[in-house]
């Protein structure tokens, strides 16, 4: 490599830097978010509002009205505002999107109004089949996706089907964990321990997250059978010692950190998320390789996509060095 090669790659490598060091700094520093300090939130307590979500920055800036419990949104990201983007993400990637999106922007700036989904996959693909839009309370957002993304398999399988993508391409890999409270009080150790008919969880529900039906449930036949899987999913609902989530695992830490349950079944990343970066009351219960369930997450290019050159952008920065390394950050898996 010649003189001026090293120093164009010193530059370029500085810039990857500063933008990694922008998109992924500690929460602490950077994704309190100002709403949360706002006067009209003065009357919340601080240990509600660090533990009910949003727990990141917004993309944009504005007027806020967000209200823990009631006016909170913490799954669309972005501006639905004539977007010039729109991608339906799986739902467990709600820690990174912001960042994601905002070094999306840096990185294509003539791409500046982006607005994110961070939903189970299953509602998202019923809600392009059906083509009604995602409604949220009495707010319907009728926007077309350019990017789908879930689990491989699923992927996949609507591609076999229907052949709705142009692209496809695995981005990262994740794998389960069990989270429970800050150091783990019920001495969990495997998928085993969760049986305890005392112990209250909070699990996915495998009628449409994707989680739950395609990584849970196998994983917990692996190491107890068919009996560990009517335990938690049969026997433990009926006794009200297993709670379903509604629509999101994401309900699980808020659940976990107000004491409503002992302990639930996500992914790495997201029992990864709220102990060592958001330094939420939460621990990780890991899990041994040979009982556990890996999974890889695939974008896929809708052919129908409205903002087809602004998707295969994205597509490209899904697999840069930049966009690898958030995943990374985050505790996620090389594709």
């Amino acid at each position: 490599m010649n003189n001026s090669s090293k120093v164009k790659s010193l530059i370029g490598l500085s810039i990857a830097a500063a933008m990694l060091q922008l998109c992924t700094a500690s929460l602490s520093a950077s994704q309190v978010s100002s709403i949360n300090k706002s006067a009209y939130m003065s009357g919340f307590s601080k240990k509600l509002l660090e533990v009910q979500p949003p727990w990141n920055a917004p993309i944009y800036s504005g007027t806020a009205v967000t209200v823990p419990g009631l006016e909170n949104v913490p799954d669309i990201h972005g501006d639905i505002n004539r977007p010039q983007l729109v991608i339906y993400f799986a739902g467990n990637q709600y820690m990174v999107v912001n960042k994601l999106m905002k070094a999306f922007i840096h990185a294509y700036p003539q791409y500046k109004r982006v607005v994110a989904f961070t939903l189970p996959p299953g509602r998202l693909i019923t809600a392009i089949k059906r083509h009604s839009g995602v409604l949220l309370g009495n707010m319907l957002i009728s926007l077309k996706p350019d990017i789908l993304t879930a689990g491989h398999g699923s992927i996949m399988k609507l591609q076999h089907k229907y052949n709705w993508f142009s692209q496809t391409e695995v981005y990262a890999k994740n794998k389960l964990a069990i989270m429970v409270y800050k150091g783990n009080p019920d001495h969990i150790v495997n998928f085993n321990s969760l049986a305890a008919p005392k112990l209250q969880l909070c699990m996915p529900n495998p009628k449409w997250e994707g989680i739950a039906k395609h990584a849970i449930i196998p994983a917990l036949k692996k190491e107890g059978g068919e009996k560990l899987v009517h335990e938690i999913y049969g026997t433990k609902v009926k006794y009200g010692t297993t709670f379903l989530t509604h629509i999101h695992h994401r309900e699980t830490p808020v659940d976990i950190m107000e004491h409503k349950c002992d302990a639930g079944v996500v992914w790495y990343t997201e029992a990864y998320f709220h102990d060592k970066i958001a330094h939420h009351p939460i621990s990780i219960v890991k899990i041994s390789n040979k009982d556990n369930k890996t999974v890889g997450y695939t974008a896929g290019l809708l052919k129908s996509a409205p903002h087809k050159n602004a998707a295969k952008a994205f597509m490209k920065f899904l697999l840069s060095k930049t966009g690898q390394t958030i995943y990374r950050h985050y505790g996620f898996m090389r594709p």
